[in-house]
């Protein structure tokens, strides 16, 4: 029968074992959701002074110049987002 000592040690790796798995991949970039969303907050949008040069379809960016919010609706392709004065 195993000891206290060597006992502790073994829930001691498993613990660290199921605590690696738990975080690992949990801090990409991307997350996607399906179902809604509300939000308490501000939502901030990345500003720039021209429009990246690679989108994925769905991200969205506020031309700095204009002031202006712009969607990619394509891969690579900006799009105004509606009649903006």
């Amino acid at each position: 029968m195993p000891d206290n000592k060597s006992q502790i040690e073994s829930l001691k790796q498993q613990v660290e074992a199921l605590s690696a798995e738990l975080y690992r991949g949990n801090f990409s970039g991307s997350q996607d959701f399906t179902k809604k969303v509300r939000m308490q907050t501000a939502l901030r949008l990345p500003v720039y002074g021209t429009a990246p040069a690679k989108c994925e379809q769905g991200e969205v960016y506020v031309n700095s110049g204009t002031g202006k919010v712009y969607v990619c609706s394509a891969a690579n392709t900006w799009s105004l987002i509606g009649t903006q004065s």
